[in-house]
Protein backbone atom coordinates (compact mmCIF):
# COMPACT_ATOMS: atom_id res chain seq x y z
CA UNK A 1 0.00 0.00 0.00
CA UNK A 2 1.42 3.27 -0.66
CA UNK A 3 0.56 5.72 1.85
CA UNK A 4 -0.35 9.73 1.80
CA UNK A 5 2.23 12.00 3.63
CA UNK A 6 0.55 15.12 1.79
CA UNK A 7 -2.87 14.76 2.49
CA UNK A 8 -3.69 17.46 5.17
CA UNK A 9 -5.23 17.19 7.95
CA UNK A 10 -7.36 19.39 10.11
CA UNK A 11 -6.23 19.00 13.77
CA UNK A 12 -7.58 21.65 15.31
CA UNK A 13 -10.96 21.78 17.75
CA UNK A 14 -9.19 18.07 18.78
CA UNK A 15 -8.33 18.89 21.96
CA UNK A 16 -4.60 18.69 20.27
CA UNK A 17 -1.68 20.58 22.34
CA UNK A 18 0.29 21.06 19.31
CA UNK A 19 -3.07 22.94 17.36
CA UNK A 20 -5.61 24.20 20.13
CA UNK A 21 -3.03 25.45 23.13
CA UNK A 22 -1.06 27.90 20.24
CA UNK A 23 -2.82 30.69 22.85
CA UNK A 24 -1.91 29.56 26.31
CA UNK A 25 1.64 28.66 25.10
CA UNK A 26 2.80 31.44 22.56
CA UNK A 27 -0.17 34.19 23.92
CA UNK A 28 -1.76 33.63 19.90
CA UNK A 29 -3.47 31.41 17.95
CA UNK A 30 -2.58 33.14 14.57
CA UNK A 31 0.59 30.95 14.11
CA UNK A 32 1.45 27.61 11.81
CA UNK A 33 2.27 25.19 14.41
CA UNK A 34 5.20 23.65 14.63
CA UNK A 35 6.63 22.85 17.60
CA UNK A 36 5.29 19.70 19.92
CA UNK A 37 7.21 16.42 18.74
CA UNK A 38 4.27 14.53 16.99
CA UNK A 39 3.33 14.14 13.55
CA UNK A 40 0.50 15.94 11.35
CA UNK A 41 0.32 12.33 8.97
CA UNK A 42 -3.17 10.42 10.37
CA UNK A 43 -2.48 7.93 12.57
CA UNK A 44 -1.59 4.43 10.16
CA UNK A 45 -5.07 3.08 9.17
CA UNK A 46 -4.23 -0.20 10.54
CA UNK A 47 -4.27 1.12 14.54
CA UNK A 48 -7.54 3.39 13.63
CA UNK A 49 -9.24 -0.12 12.80
CA UNK A 50 -7.74 -2.22 15.52
CA UNK A 51 -9.40 0.02 17.89
CA UNK A 52 -12.54 0.70 15.98
CA UNK A 53 -13.04 -3.08 16.09
CA UNK A 54 -12.55 -3.51 19.82
CA UNK A 55 -14.67 -0.50 20.11
CA UNK A 56 -17.43 -2.52 18.57
CA UNK A 57 -17.67 -4.90 21.73
CA UNK A 58 -19.14 -2.01 23.58
CA UNK A 59 -17.66 -3.03 27.19
CA UNK A 60 -13.94 -1.30 28.16
CA UNK A 61 -13.93 -3.12 31.26
CA UNK A 62 -10.70 -3.89 33.50
CA UNK A 63 -8.35 -5.26 31.12
CA UNK A 64 -5.06 -6.92 31.16
CA UNK A 65 -1.85 -7.51 28.70
CA UNK A 66 -3.04 -9.82 25.97
CA UNK A 67 -0.76 -12.50 24.60
CA UNK A 68 -0.94 -11.11 20.88
CA UNK A 69 -0.08 -7.50 22.45
CA UNK A 70 2.83 -9.67 24.47
CA UNK A 71 4.29 -11.33 21.58
CA UNK A 72 3.83 -8.34 19.16
CA UNK A 73 6.10 -6.76 21.55
CA UNK A 74 8.84 -8.82 21.75
CA UNK A 75 8.98 -9.68 18.12
CA UNK A 76 9.19 -5.86 17.84
CA UNK A 77 12.10 -5.68 19.75
CA UNK A 78 13.66 -8.62 18.71
CA UNK A 79 13.73 -7.82 15.27
CA UNK A 80 14.53 -4.10 15.62
CA UNK A 81 16.98 -3.95 18.57
CA UNK A 82 18.14 -7.75 18.74
CA UNK A 83 16.89 -7.82 22.32
CA UNK A 84 15.81 -11.31 22.87
CA UNK A 85 13.96 -11.39 25.99
CA UNK A 86 11.13 -12.59 27.77
CA UNK A 87 8.12 -10.77 29.35
CA UNK A 88 9.49 -10.65 32.31
CA UNK A 89 12.33 -8.31 31.84
CA UNK A 90 9.48 -5.70 30.62
CA UNK A 91 6.92 -3.98 32.16
CA UNK A 92 3.86 -1.86 30.56
CA UNK A 93 4.38 2.31 31.26
CA UNK A 94 1.79 4.69 30.59
CA UNK A 95 4.37 7.39 28.93
CA UNK A 96 8.36 7.24 29.26
CA UNK A 97 7.83 10.90 30.90
CA UNK A 98 6.47 8.99 33.33
CA UNK A 99 8.65 6.41 33.83
CA UNK A 100 11.50 8.40 34.55
CA UNK A 101 9.71 10.04 36.98
CA UNK A 102 8.68 6.42 38.17
CA UNK A 103 12.61 5.99 38.41
CA UNK A 104 13.63 8.69 40.47
CA UNK A 105 11.39 8.03 42.95
CA UNK A 106 11.98 4.06 42.88
CA UNK A 107 15.77 4.85 43.26
CA UNK A 108 16.64 8.80 44.22
CA UNK A 109 15.61 10.60 47.12
CA UNK A 110 15.15 14.70 47.18
CA UNK A 111 17.89 16.39 47.21
CA UNK A 112 19.70 13.76 44.96
CA UNK A 113 22.23 14.78 41.87
CA UNK A 114 20.46 13.91 38.25
CA UNK A 115 22.97 14.29 35.51
CA UNK A 116 22.02 15.37 32.27
CA UNK A 117 23.75 16.59 28.77
CA UNK A 118 22.42 19.57 27.60
CA UNK A 119 20.78 21.14 25.00
CA UNK A 120 18.51 17.94 25.59
CA UNK A 121 13.97 17.41 25.78
CA UNK A 122 13.21 19.95 28.45
CA UNK A 123 10.95 17.14 30.82
CA UNK A 124 14.26 15.76 31.24
CA UNK A 125 14.86 19.28 33.20
CA UNK A 126 11.74 19.44 34.24
CA UNK A 127 10.69 16.20 36.35
CA UNK A 128 14.02 16.23 38.44
CA UNK A 129 13.28 19.60 39.66
CA UNK A 130 9.81 19.38 40.20
CA UNK A 131 10.36 16.28 42.18
CA UNK A 132 13.12 17.89 44.40
CA UNK A 133 16.01 16.20 42.70
CA UNK A 134 18.98 18.51 41.38
CA UNK A 135 20.32 17.86 37.69
CA UNK A 136 23.84 18.13 36.89
CA UNK A 137 24.78 19.47 33.36
CA UNK A 138 27.27 18.51 31.46
CA UNK A 139 27.50 20.58 27.66
CA UNK A 140 27.41 18.56 25.02
CA UNK A 141 29.97 19.94 22.12
CA UNK A 142 29.14 20.18 18.39
CA UNK A 143 31.41 18.32 15.97
CA UNK A 144 30.88 18.36 12.49
CA UNK A 145 27.74 19.01 12.66
CA UNK A 146 26.35 16.57 15.03
CA UNK A 147 26.78 16.18 19.00
CA UNK A 148 29.15 14.90 20.99
CA UNK A 149 29.47 14.02 24.24
CA UNK A 150 32.54 15.87 26.55
CA UNK A 151 33.82 12.92 28.61
CA UNK A 152 35.94 14.57 30.53
CA UNK A 153 33.51 16.98 31.60
CA UNK A 154 30.62 13.66 32.06
CA UNK A 155 33.04 12.14 34.00
CA UNK A 156 33.89 14.97 36.50
CA UNK A 157 29.97 15.72 37.03
CA UNK A 158 28.96 11.94 36.70
CA UNK A 159 30.49 12.15 41.02
CA UNK A 160 28.13 12.03 43.57
CA UNK A 161 25.12 11.71 40.51
CA UNK A 162 22.64 8.96 41.35
CA UNK A 163 21.20 8.73 37.89
CA UNK A 164 22.03 9.69 34.00
CA UNK A 165 19.13 10.30 31.87
CA UNK A 166 19.93 9.73 28.31
CA UNK A 167 18.18 10.81 24.83
CA UNK A 168 18.79 7.62 22.70
CA UNK A 169 18.73 8.73 19.99
CA UNK A 170 18.89 12.36 21.27
CA UNK A 171 16.45 15.31 21.22
CA UNK A 172 16.63 17.89 20.10
CA UNK A 173 19.84 17.23 17.80
CA UNK A 174 18.95 14.18 16.19
CA UNK A 175 22.10 12.40 16.80
CA UNK A 176 22.70 8.96 16.04
CA UNK A 177 25.03 7.58 19.26
CA UNK A 178 27.54 4.81 18.05
CA UNK A 179 28.38 2.01 19.97
CA UNK A 180 31.85 3.25 21.17
CA UNK A 181 29.97 6.56 22.37
CA UNK A 182 27.08 4.58 24.81
CA UNK A 183 30.39 2.08 25.54
CA UNK A 184 32.41 5.04 26.95
CA UNK A 185 28.88 6.34 28.79
CA UNK A 186 28.18 2.79 30.42
CA UNK A 187 31.57 1.99 31.84
CA UNK A 188 31.70 5.98 33.40
CA UNK A 189 28.61 5.47 34.92
CA UNK A 190 28.88 1.84 36.00
CA UNK A 191 32.02 2.88 37.35
CA UNK A 192 30.30 5.80 39.04
CA UNK A 193 27.34 3.93 40.68
CA UNK A 194 25.44 6.00 38.17
CA UNK A 195 22.22 4.54 36.69
CA UNK A 196 20.92 5.08 33.29
CA UNK A 197 17.68 5.32 31.48
CA UNK A 198 17.71 5.21 28.05
CA UNK A 199 15.10 6.65 26.72
CA UNK A 200 14.95 5.04 23.49
CA UNK A 201 11.35 6.57 21.96
CA UNK A 202 13.14 7.72 18.48
CA UNK A 203 14.61 4.32 17.81
CA UNK A 204 12.22 3.65 15.33
CA UNK A 205 12.80 7.02 13.65
CA UNK A 206 16.41 6.67 12.73
CA UNK A 207 17.07 7.68 9.31
CA UNK A 208 18.15 6.13 6.40
CA UNK A 209 21.85 4.91 6.62
CA UNK A 210 22.05 5.36 9.93
CA UNK A 211 22.06 2.73 13.13
CA UNK A 212 20.26 2.82 15.97
CA UNK A 213 22.11 0.39 18.76
CA UNK A 214 19.85 -0.10 21.89
CA UNK A 215 22.05 1.00 25.13
CA UNK A 216 21.79 -2.24 27.31
CA UNK A 217 22.98 -4.09 24.05
CA UNK A 218 26.51 -2.55 24.11
CA UNK A 219 28.46 -3.71 26.97
CA UNK A 220 27.98 -5.82 30.28
CA UNK A 221 28.44 -2.65 32.08
CA UNK A 222 25.09 -1.29 30.27
CA UNK A 223 22.89 -4.11 30.36
CA UNK A 224 23.38 -4.57 34.31
CA UNK A 225 23.14 -0.78 35.63
CA UNK A 226 20.17 0.38 33.04
CA UNK A 227 16.70 0.86 32.59
CA UNK A 228 15.56 1.07 29.23
CA UNK A 229 11.94 2.75 27.65
CA UNK A 230 10.21 2.69 24.46
CA UNK A 231 7.44 3.28 22.59
CA UNK A 232 5.40 3.58 19.54
CA UNK A 233 3.72 6.84 20.06
CA UNK A 234 6.04 9.01 17.94
CA UNK A 235 6.69 6.79 15.55
CA UNK A 236 3.10 5.84 14.60
CA UNK A 237 2.02 9.26 15.79
CA UNK A 238 -0.21 7.56 18.32
CA UNK A 239 0.90 9.44 21.73
CA UNK A 240 -3.03 9.89 22.77
CA UNK A 241 -3.03 6.30 23.82
CA UNK A 242 -0.22 6.21 26.31
CA UNK A 243 1.66 3.18 25.46
CA UNK A 244 5.01 2.45 26.74
CA UNK A 245 7.60 -0.22 27.44
CA UNK A 246 10.65 -0.30 30.10
CA UNK A 247 12.97 -2.89 29.81
CA UNK A 248 15.31 -3.80 32.64
CA UNK A 249 17.82 -7.04 32.03
CA UNK A 250 19.66 -7.22 35.26
CA UNK A 251 17.64 -8.61 37.66
CA UNK A 252 18.39 -6.12 41.11
CA UNK A 253 17.57 -3.30 38.87
CA UNK A 254 14.22 -5.14 37.62
CA UNK A 255 13.52 -6.13 40.86
CA UNK A 256 13.46 -2.75 42.62
CA UNK A 257 11.81 -0.63 40.05
CA UNK A 258 8.92 -3.56 39.46
CA UNK A 259 8.69 -3.54 43.17
CA UNK A 260 7.83 0.07 43.16
CA UNK A 261 5.44 -0.05 39.88
CA UNK A 262 3.36 -2.84 41.55
CA UNK A 263 3.10 -1.16 44.63
CA UNK A 264 1.84 1.61 43.74
CA UNK A 265 -1.20 -0.21 40.93
CA UNK A 266 1.12 0.86 37.69
CA UNK A 267 1.19 -2.96 36.60
CA UNK A 268 -1.77 -2.45 34.09
CA UNK A 269 -1.92 -0.82 31.28
CA UNK A 270 -5.50 1.07 29.55
CA UNK A 271 -7.45 -1.29 26.85
CA UNK A 272 -6.77 1.03 24.16
CA UNK A 273 -3.25 1.22 24.70
CA UNK A 274 -3.26 -2.43 24.22
CA UNK A 275 -4.87 -2.64 21.25
CA UNK A 276 -2.83 0.70 19.52
CA UNK A 277 0.52 -0.51 20.23
CA UNK A 278 -0.22 -4.58 19.30
CA UNK A 279 -1.33 -3.00 15.54
CA UNK A 280 1.51 -0.65 15.37
CA UNK A 281 4.33 -3.66 16.39
CA UNK A 282 2.28 -6.13 13.91
CA UNK A 283 1.21 -4.62 11.11
CA UNK A 284 3.13 -1.07 11.28
CA UNK A 285 6.74 -1.36 9.25
CA UNK A 286 5.71 -0.86 5.72
CA UNK A 287 4.60 2.22 6.60
CA UNK A 288 6.97 3.51 8.77
CA UNK A 289 9.65 2.49 6.18
CA UNK A 290 7.52 4.71 4.25
CA UNK A 291 6.95 7.78 6.32
CA UNK A 292 11.13 7.60 7.41
CA UNK A 293 11.68 8.13 3.66
CA UNK A 294 8.87 11.18 3.37
CA UNK A 295 10.72 12.89 6.82
CA UNK A 296 14.26 12.14 5.41
CA UNK A 297 13.13 13.77 2.13
CA UNK A 298 11.59 16.94 4.26
CA UNK A 299 14.76 17.11 6.47
CA UNK A 300 16.52 17.48 2.87
CA UNK A 301 14.05 20.11 1.60
CA UNK A 302 14.89 21.93 4.98
CA UNK A 303 18.15 22.27 4.92
CA UNK A 304 18.89 23.22 1.36
CA UNK A 305 16.09 25.85 1.37
CA UNK A 306 17.85 27.42 4.42
CA UNK A 307 20.83 27.11 2.93
CA UNK A 308 19.44 29.47 -0.20
CA UNK A 309 17.49 31.47 1.27
CA UNK A 310 18.58 32.05 5.07
CA UNK A 311 22.02 30.93 5.22
CA UNK A 312 23.28 32.40 8.15
CA UNK A 313 20.92 29.52 10.18
CA UNK A 314 22.86 26.60 10.89
CA UNK A 315 20.43 23.51 10.92
CA UNK A 316 21.89 20.19 12.76
CA UNK A 317 21.30 17.36 10.29
CA UNK A 318 19.32 14.79 12.02
CA UNK A 319 20.39 11.67 11.77
CA UNK A 320 16.65 10.41 13.40
CA UNK A 321 13.42 11.69 14.35
CA UNK A 322 11.78 14.61 12.30
CA UNK A 323 13.06 17.39 14.70
CA UNK A 324 15.51 20.44 13.42
CA UNK A 325 17.89 21.98 15.16
CA UNK A 326 18.24 25.56 14.70
CA UNK A 327 21.25 27.74 15.69
CA UNK A 328 20.34 31.38 14.82
CA UNK A 329 23.50 33.15 16.69
CA UNK A 330 24.81 33.97 13.36
CA UNK A 331 22.10 37.27 13.71
CA UNK A 332 23.30 38.41 17.16
CA UNK A 333 19.89 38.50 18.27
CA UNK A 334 19.23 38.35 22.32
CA UNK A 335 17.55 34.82 22.36
CA UNK A 336 13.79 36.57 24.05
CA UNK A 337 13.97 39.12 20.66
CA UNK A 338 14.32 35.68 18.79
CA UNK A 339 11.10 34.20 19.78
CA UNK A 340 9.51 37.59 19.60
CA UNK A 341 10.33 37.54 16.13
CA UNK A 342 9.23 33.97 15.17
CA UNK A 343 5.98 34.27 17.20
CA UNK A 344 5.14 38.19 16.36
CA UNK A 345 6.51 38.52 12.67
CA UNK A 346 7.18 34.96 11.29
CA UNK A 347 4.14 33.28 12.58
CA UNK A 348 5.28 30.49 13.43
CA UNK A 349 5.55 28.21 16.69
CA UNK A 350 8.50 26.83 17.46
CA UNK A 351 10.07 25.50 20.34
CA UNK A 352 12.58 27.94 22.17
CA UNK A 353 16.04 27.03 22.40
CA UNK A 354 16.58 27.25 26.47
CA UNK A 355 13.74 24.99 27.35
CA UNK A 356 16.66 22.64 26.12
CA UNK A 357 18.95 24.05 29.16
CA UNK A 358 21.43 27.18 29.13
CA UNK A 359 23.58 25.63 26.15
CA UNK A 360 19.97 26.41 24.19
CA UNK A 361 20.36 30.19 23.93
CA UNK A 362 20.08 31.74 19.94
CA UNK A 363 18.40 27.95 19.05
CA UNK A 364 15.19 27.11 18.18
CA UNK A 365 13.70 23.89 17.31
CA UNK A 366 11.58 23.00 14.14
CA UNK A 367 9.23 20.02 13.78
CA UNK A 368 9.13 19.04 10.17
CA UNK A 369 7.05 16.22 10.85
CA UNK A 370 3.93 17.60 8.30
CA UNK A 371 3.26 17.79 4.63
CA UNK A 372 5.94 19.04 2.27
CA UNK A 373 3.61 22.22 1.70
CA UNK A 374 3.66 23.07 5.65
CA UNK A 375 7.09 22.94 5.83
CA UNK A 376 7.42 25.37 2.93
CA UNK A 377 5.27 27.06 3.88
CA UNK A 378 6.90 27.63 7.61
CA UNK A 379 9.88 27.80 6.10
CA UNK A 380 9.21 30.61 3.75
CA UNK A 381 7.59 33.13 6.67
CA UNK A 382 11.21 32.13 9.00
CA UNK A 383 13.32 33.26 5.59
CA UNK A 384 10.94 36.18 4.39
CA UNK A 385 11.39 38.04 8.12
CA UNK A 386 15.16 36.79 8.47
CA UNK A 387 15.78 38.28 4.81
CA UNK A 388 15.22 41.68 6.47
CA UNK A 389 18.03 41.24 9.35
Amino acid sequence: MKYNFDEPVVRRGTSCVKHDMLKEVFGTEDLLPMWVADMDFKTPDFIVNAVRERCNHEVFGYTFAPNTYICAVLNWFQSHYGIESKWNKMHFIPGIVQGIAFVLQAFTQPGDNVLLTTPVYPPFLNVPHRSGRRFVNSSLKTVNGRFEIDYEDFEEKAKGCKVFILANPHNPGGTVWTAEELRRIAEICYRQKVLVISDEIHADLTLPGHHHISFSKVSDEAYHNSITFFAPSKTFNMAGLASSVGYVPDPDVRRQFFNFLDANELSLGNLFAYVGAEAAFRYGEEWRLQMLDYIQANADFAIDYLAKNAPKVVAMRPEASFLLWLDFNAYGLPHDELVRIMIEEAKVGLNSGTDYGRDGSGFMRLNFGCSRATLEEGLRRICDVLRNR
